[in-house]
């Protein structure tokens, strides 16, 4: 889990930094340093799915619902205090399905 959240830090950096903080780059300079961030995060990403379900025995459905949990808990604080977005009511209305998800995934049977 430590992997799939460092990864995702990474990810929303790639996807989402660029708007703050190369603003005024071109979309292409944006996407070439977005892509350099988004290989530090697939050298997370991969060993993290490899490691959760060759060895933790976690199923791949569970580690997809894992992962968007995850991006989940680091794009509101990333989204609130990085990009300066108002903290919205709908993100606890996502973190809620998203509770309804792990469950799903996660329950015997």
């Amino acid at each position: 889990m430590l992997l799939l959240a460092a990864s995702n830090v990474f990810m929303t950096f790639a996807w989402y930094g660029h708007l703050r903080s190369l603003a005024t780059a071109s979309w292409y300079v944006a996407a070439l340093v977005s892509w350099g961030i988004a290989l530090a995060e697939y050298m997370l990403q991969v060993p993290a799915n490899r490691i959760g379900h060759q060895q933790a025995g976690f199923s791949v459905g569970q580690l997809k619902i894992m992962q968007e949990v995850i991006t989940l808990a680091v794009f509101v604080p990333f989204a609130v205090f990085f990009l300066k977005e108002p903290l919205k009511l709908d993100y606890l209305w996502a973190a809620l399905c998203m509770v309804g998800a792990v469950y799903f995934i996660f329950r015997n049977g």
